[in-house]
């Protein structure tokens, strides 16, 4: 078996559309890979997908950035990972509250559950946002230069998809990850095989090049996870 835990803008939905194709292709043709969305989208903005054709259906979504963990068939909340996200949130309006006071925030206007996201510009006071964060006991993810999450504490792409790898029994050998931003760096610092595709943030390949489970890819979205493929063994794709 082969489970392959991967982003989607950039990563799942990137790449070449001949690649995209083929990878594709070998998900949707290979009951023995499973396959995890793990991405920063809301579920509404991930639902779409799910009824695209060539797009292969996850039996897994993990997305709010780790926030939320959903059965990809039924689109029920994984238990007891979800409740215990849960209690480490306290409630959208308490977090804007807090961020309010932060110059240079502005609020996305996207659908997001268990996470409060900003883009931010260059009058942002980190500082300032980081300590309101700390007071409510919650995590700050700055990722592509412009995007600020908010998150429950402790919690991001790689603690849920650990919890779900473990509750699942899947052993680590079996597991690929995948991304492109530094929202993704979680994921590979669980120390599964990862592949940090082409087209990358600069800042993600360089917290993950010393890392030797994460595999630097040249191509692109898909091209770069089947080079993954490749370099980690599964010659068959």
């Amino acid at each position: 078996m082969l489970l392959l835990a991967t982003d989607l803008d950039g990563t799942l939905l990137g790449g070449h559309e001949d690649e995209k194709l083929k990878l594709y292709k070998i998900l949707n043709e290979n009951p023995g890979i499973k396959v995890v969305f793990v991405t920063g989208r809301g579920l509404d903005s991930v639902k779409p997908l799910l009824d695209d054709p060539i797009i292969p259906n996850p039996d897994y979504i993990i997305c709010d950035v780790g926030a939320t963990v959903v059965d990809g068939a039924t689109l029920k909340p994984v238990e007891p990972i979800q409740s215990e996200i849960n209690d480490r949130w306290p409630g959208a309006l308490k977090v804007d509250l807090y961020m309010k006071e932060v110059p240079g925030l502005r609020k996305q206007l996207v659908p997001m559950e268990r996470r409060c996201s900003y883009y931010y510009d260059e009058a942002v006071d980190m500082k300032m946002l980081e300590e309101n964060a700390k007071e409510l006991g919650l995590d700050v993810i700055v990722s592509a230069g412009k995007f600020i999450d908010i998150l429950p504490g402790g919690i991001n792409k790689g603690f849920t998809l650990r919890k779900l790898m473990e509750m699942l029994n899947v052993p680590e050998g079996e597991i690929i990850v995948a991304g492109d931003t530094l929202n993704d760096l979680s994921l590979f610092q669980t120390g599964y095989n990862g592949v940090v595709v082409g087209g990358a943030e600069d800042v993600l390949k360089e917290a993950t090049a010393d890392q030797k489970s994460v595999f630097h890819a040249t191509s692109n979205g898909c091209g770069g996870i089947i080079e993954g493929f490749r370099f980690f063994g599964h010659l068959e794709y």
